[in-house]
């Protein structure tokens, strides 16, 4: 009997061809220099810069919070949109210049501070819509409660003129006391406050 015919069977490819020889060393070692720098470029470098990220993310919550947080008057000036809502006109060469912005569901209040010229001061005090003639000797316009927040204090010692400028909502009202101790270097305190 003869055996089943087996159907037709390709030869191999290049079966006459040498077998390929075994990769040497040095490309062997290049080969995984390349790969782990594959590696880490694809790992690493997003890491670093999550890592950066964070850290940047937290030092800015850091000063978001400390200006939230803040619980006086610390140096510096308010932006011109605080300026512009509160209508704190500071004069342009005024010095010693410090604020504090504090906000709850009733009012915000954006409390300043600033040294300034006998003439910037009587143009601070006209751009407010009031003048010198309406401040009052020896008064202190703002509240203690204001001024405990803002960390002022009222030297007995000190010539204190104040006065109130009082607007129709939503436009800010404002206390405002002047130091003229030293008439030359009057010092300007205004807690201007809005009720949304």
């Amino acid at each position: 009997m003869t055996p089943p015919s087996l159907p037709h069977q390709a030869s191999a490819p290049d079966a006459d061809a040498t077998p390929p020889t075994a990769e040497d060393r040095r490309h062997v070692v290049k080969r995984r220099w390349i790969t782990a720098i594959i590696i880490l470029l694809l790992i690493g470098v997003p890491a670093g810069y999550l890592a950066i990220s964070t850290q940047q993310s937290r030092e800015s919550g850091r000063d978001k919070a400390a200006k939230v947080g803040a619980s006086e008057v610390r140096p510096g000036w308010p932006s011109k949109v605080q300026r512009s809502i509160y209508e704190v006109p500071i004069p342009p060469k005024a010095w010693r210049v410090g604020f504090l912005e504090t906000n709850n569901w009733r009012t915000s209040r954006l409390f300043t501070q600033f040294a300034v010229t006998p003439e910037d001061l009587d143009a601070f005090l006209a751009a407010v819509g009031t003048s010198r003639a309406g401040l009052k000797q020896g008064e202190v316009s703002i509240s203690a409660h204001d001024s405990e927040v803002a960390g002022w204090s009222w030297s007995p010692e000190a010539t204190w003129y104040g006065t109130t400028v009082e607007q129709p909502d939503p436009r800010p009202s404002r206390d405002i006391t002047v130091d003229l101790t030293d008439p030359a270097k009057p010092k300007v305190y205004v807690v201007s406050t809005t009720t949304p």
